[in-house]
C-alpha cells in the first residue's frame, strides 16, 4: 500500500491506479482510530471498485471551541497496517498544512440537513465536514465514496452537498451508506467507545436495546411524541446522564416527524454518559413486510 502525504504524490498515485484494470476507484474517508466499522467500509468498497483509497485526516474545522482536538486518538502507523492488511491500495494522510494551506478562506455550509440534531449541539461542525469532504472528493476524484450510516446526519449533509454542487466524481448517487456495524450487545462501533469505563460500557447497551423497542412500537402505530418521551426516560433510567435528542425524522431531509407517514424515516438519538456522547440511528418503516 502506498502512503501519500502531499497532493502531488496523491495525484500521481491516483493516476497510476486508473491505468490498472478498469481503474474504478472507491474512497473511504476517515479520521483514523480505525475499528471494524471502518474496515467493513473498506471491504464493501473492494466489492464495488477495482482500487480502494482511504484517507486519514483529523479535521480541525469540524471541532468546536469546547471540543478537545488534541485529545482525538491518533494512531497512523497502526491504522495504516490495518488498511494494508485489508488490501487498500492507497492511503491519503495529509497534514493540516497540506489540507488547508496558508491563505485558505473557503467554507461550505449546507443548510437544512445540517441544522438540528448534532448540528444544534455542535455549531459549525457540519460546515467543517462538508468543506473537508468536498476537498477530499476533488483531490481523489473517486468513482464512489463510502460512509457509515452510524453518522446518518453527516451522510445526509454530504449527499446534499454533492447534489447541490453538481459533483461528478463522485455523483450523489455514488455516495454509498453502509449499515452500522455493531458490537455483540448491539452498541454501534465508534472510536468514542474506548472512553467508556467498564461500568458505563455495560450500561450503554441500553441505547440500542431501547431504540429497537421504540422502533417496534412506532411501526405498530404508537404516538410519536409519547414514545420518544418514553425512550428518553428509559435511557436516563439505564444510567445515561442526559439525552441531547431523540427524534423521528424523514430519512432524506431529516425533517422531524410528528407521525409516521409513507416513505423512509429514521429514529436518531444522542445521549451522554460520563464525559462521552454517543449517537445512534435506526430505520423506521410504516409497515413491516
Amino acid at each position: 500500500m502506498q502512503i501519500a502525504t502531499t497532493r502531488d504524490v496523491l495525484r500521481n498515485a491516483v493516476d497510476a491506479l486508473r491505468l490498472q484494470g478498469a481503474g474504478r476507484i472507491a474512497l473511504v474517508p476517515t479520521m483514523g482510530a480505525l475499528h471494524e466499522g471502518h474496515l467493513t467500509l473498506v471491504r464493501r468498497a473492494q466489492e464495488l471498485a477495482d482500487h480502494v483509497v482511504a484517507s486519514i485526516f483529523v479535521n480541525p474545522k469540524q471541532f468546536g471551541a469546547n471540543e478537545d482536538l488534541s485529545a482525538y486518538p491518533r494512531q497512523l502507523a497502526a491504522d495504516a497496517a490495518m488498511l494494508e492488511a485489508e488490501g487498500c491500495a492507497l492511503l491519503w494522510a495529509p497534514t493540516v498544512e497540506e489540507m488547508y494551506p496558508q491563505g485558505f478562506v473557503t467554507n461550505i455550509s449546507v443548510s437544512g440537513v445540517s441544522e438540528g440534531l448534532c448540528g444544534a449541539a455542535r455549531p459549525g461542525h457540519f460546515d467543517g465536514v462538508a468543506t473537508v469532504v468536498c476537498k477530499l472528493f476533488n483531490q481523489v476524484q473517486p468513482d464512489i465514496a463510502l460512509f457509515g450510516e452510524k453518522d446518518f446526519q453527516q451522510l445526509a449533509v454530504i449527499r446534499a452537498m454533492a447534489r447541490d454542487l453538481d459533483l461528478i466524481r463522485p455523483h450523489v448517487d455514488a455516495i454509498i451508506g453502509v449499515p452500522t456495524v455493531r458490537e455483540a450487545d448491539g452498541l454501534a462501533m465508534s472510536s468514542r467507545n474506548r472512553y467508556l469505563l467498564p461500568e458505563q460500557r455495560t450500561q450503554v447497551a441500553a441505547l440500542p436495546r431501547a431504540m429497537r423497542a421504540a422502533v417496534v412500537d412506532l411501526e405498530s402505530g404508537a404516538p410519536v411524541a409519547d414514545r420518544l418521551a418514553t425512550l428518553e426516560a428509559d435511557l436516563v433510567a439505564a444510567g445515561f446522564a442526559s439525552v441531547d435528542y431523540a427524534v423521528l425524522a424523514d430519512a432524506v431531509s431529516l425533517t422531524p416527524l410528528s407521525a409516521l407517514v409513507a416513505g423512509p424515516a429514521r429514529l436518531l438519538v444522542a445521549a451522554r454518559i460520563g464525559g462521552t456522547r454517543l449517537i445512534d440511528n435506526m430505520a423506521v418503516y410504516p409497515e413491516r413486510e
